[in-house]
């Protein structure tokens, strides 16, 4: 029997991808096995977005090439967002790997894994996009009890900095049945937690339906037997409506968790990023969604050092942050991408610029983020518990998303299982954790 090894690289988009080609191996009777050196094909499932992760994903196939020497590889694969937008030039750059496989051809890994193994090198990247369903074979690799589900495959956006409309095409959303479809089948397996991503999923639907239909989706999965939490990621302020406030408000199964990549906070360079929103609008839904949700925890993402940007926008940025205090905060330097329309704008800012901005603005952000952990002490969570070791247990509540967030350490439980969901009560806030100690009520 073949033996596949497989690294998922990026974000959870890529990573559902990753499951389901893992899917569609198993169901050709191909083994997979964690040990690269045991693997007769391996595949590295790419992410292209920026210079790091660019960086990352070549560092990691020069890696795993080196199988070919010390282990059992006969066929090495790149998959993802890094083959489609380089695949030629990867194929003649790295004579190492036998095929390149795109975004939007995953389907046909089986393909690319007989023809490498007959001694072929193929470039497999003809389509962008490509939504899988509720039948398409899939293995999970998050644990058990948490599970991803792409609603929506590509992106319609034009962000000056952005390349993910050259590498995964437009946006193309699954039809809410076939969702509802998926959601079920994983929760009848055990998923509790449910992480819905897209590129924007306050976007969904809008293909299909003729206007976002996230409410809808929405109200048909927290009708599905087992779920228990439901956390709404990467989603846009202009779709973000007053019907899906209401709905994360009054809706016990959906976390009040609120994922708003907003990139900037100057009115001049959000119009210079081609985002469509401005201070005002921003500050105004922030306003909104603290005022009608109780509990709420709004996460973001900023760029520091887009080109064009001078102090004085720096600073406004800034004192946005320092002013609106989100609970979570992810900071990113500004990648200079090739066919993206910053690309050849003539003002960009220094690289030592960019990271001098980057750290002040993680240093202001850590402060502000102990101070809100140190505020929930004495509060109850519920919290889903993932892992233990001897008498500390830890997890996340519905404050925290999976990979991205910080976690919550319970004292003194040997009681917890994983998987389970418990009360805890929050002892000491930090930086980015939590301790707390378990309450004895309300164990499910």
């Amino acid at each position: 029997m073949l033996k596949a090894g497989f690294i998922s690289l990026g974000c959870a988009k890529n990573l559902v991808d990753t499951e389901v080609m893992l899917g569609i191996l198993k169901e050709n009777e191909v083994e997979i096995t964690a040990d690269p050196s045991e693997a007769d094909i391996i595949i590295v499932n790419t992410c292209g977005f920026i210079q790091s992760a660019k960086e990352e994903s070549i560092t990691t196939i020069l890696n795993m090439a080196e199988y070919k020497e010390t282990g059992c590889c006969r066929s090495l694969i790149i998959a993802g967002c890094l083959g489609q937008r380089y695949g030629e030039e990867l194929l003649q750059d790295i004579p190492e790997a036998n095929a390149i496989l795109g975004t939007g051809t995953w389907d046909r890994i089986m393909e690319a894994v007989e023809e490498t193994l007959k001694g072929n090198r193929v470039l497999i990247t003809d389509e962008k996009c490509l939504l899988y369903n509720a039948k398409t074979p899939r293995i999970q690799t998050t644990p058990s009890y948490s599970a991803y589900v792409k609603i929506a495959e590509g992106c319609d956006h034009s962000c000056a900095f952005c390349a993910i409309p050259l590498i995964r095409g437009p946006y193309k959303s699954r039809a809410i049945e076939d969702i509802k479809d998926e959601v079920a089948n994983l929760a009848a397996h055990g998923v509790r937690e449910f992480n819905l991503i897209a590129q924007d999923t306050t976007y969904y639907g809008k293909d299909l339906y003729g206007e976002p239909a996230l409410v809808r989706l929405l109200r048909e999965l927290v009708r599905v037997a087992g779920v228990e939490w439901i956390r709404i990621l990467y989603s846009y302020p202009r779709n973000y409506t007053d019907e899906l406030i209401e709905l994360v408000r009054t809706e016990p199964k959906i976390c009040k968790y609120v994922d708003l990549p907003l990139q900037h906070a100057h009115d001049a360079m959000l119009r210079s990023m081609r985002r469509p929103d401005t201070q005002a609008e921003i500050k105004a839904l922030l306003r909104k969604l603290r005022e009608r949700i109780p509990g709420v925890v709004i996460r973001s993402t900023f760029i520091v050092g887009f080109p064009g940007e001078t102090d004085a926008q720096y600073q406004t940025l800034r004192n946005f942050i320092e002013t609106e205090r989100f609970d979570k905060l992810g900071v990113f330097t500004y990648s200079h991408e090739e066919n993206t329309p910053a690309y050849s704008m003539t003002t960009q800012v220094a690289e030592d610029i960019m990271q001098e901005r980057f750290h002040d603005l993680m240093s202001l952000q850590s402060k502000i983020s102990e101070e809100l952990n140190q505020s929930m002490e004495g509060k109850v969570l519920d919290v889903l518990v993932e892992g233990r070791n001897e008498d500390l247990a830890y997890g996340r509540s519905y404050r925290e998303a999976p990979e991205i967030d910080g976690q919550i350490f319970i004292e003194n439980d040997m009681k917890s299982s994983i998987g389970s969901i418990v009360p805890v009560r929050i002892l000491q806030g930090f930086t980015y954790d939590a301790v707390g100690e378990r309450m004895d009520e309300g164990i499910t």
